[in-house]
């Protein structure tokens, strides 16, 4: 499976980068950092600066169609970031609209609520974005992970870096039903 990885230039939170990928690289796929711009992505530890990771294709010159499963990490910074910028936001609803499964982790389901996807669907987030998701339709739960099979796209959604070993279980489980 070919894996898109969406993230702003700056504010991803590392280890939602970097636990998920190589999960993805472990169980024998290609992940793919895919953002805004060219060049590389600044991750953070929380508020501080970590490492920065090469971007591989700029989500205007690429396509959901490319891709088997799309993983949004989270930050703080990054969805915020994500969701401001029109060709992101059109990336992640083309997933969805073509049946193609997403993970969500953390903050990252913000930009799920700017693409308008989680309407009638249940997730979990990072608790602060419970009312931002319920405002958007959807139902918001206090789980390690939740798979939501309520639309053609399967969606996975996880809390916290706490939650990323079942995460990454369950969105490859699903990833891999989809093939």
């Amino acid at each position: 499976m070919r894996i898109a990885f969406l993230m702003a230039p700056e504010g991803v939170e590392q280890i939602e980068l970097t636990d998920p990928w190589q999960s993805v690289i472990d169980s024998g796929h290609e992940p793919v950092l895919v953002s805004t711009k060219p060049g590389q992505i600044q991750a953070f530890h929380h508020l501080d600066k970590a490492d920065v990771f090469p971007v591989q294709e700029v989500v205007s010159e690429t396509s959901a169609g490319s891709f088997d499963g799309l993983v949004l990490p989270g930050g703080v910074a990054n969805p915020d970031a994500l969701r401001m910028d029109g060709q992101a936001v059109s990336f992640v609803r083309d997933f969805f609209e073509q049946g193609r499964p997403v993970a969500a982790i953390c903050h990252a389901p913000w930009t799920l609520v700017e693409a308008d996807v989680v309407r009638g669907r249940t997730l979990t987030s990072w608790p602060s974005l419970r009312t931002d998701i319920r405002n958007a339709g959807g139902t918001w739960v206090d789980e390690q992970v939740q798979v939501c099979e309520a639309a053609p796209s399967t969606l996975v959604t996880s809390r916290k870096p706490d939650d990323l070993k079942v995460f990454c279980e369950a969105f490859l489980e699903e990833f891999a039903k989809r093939r």
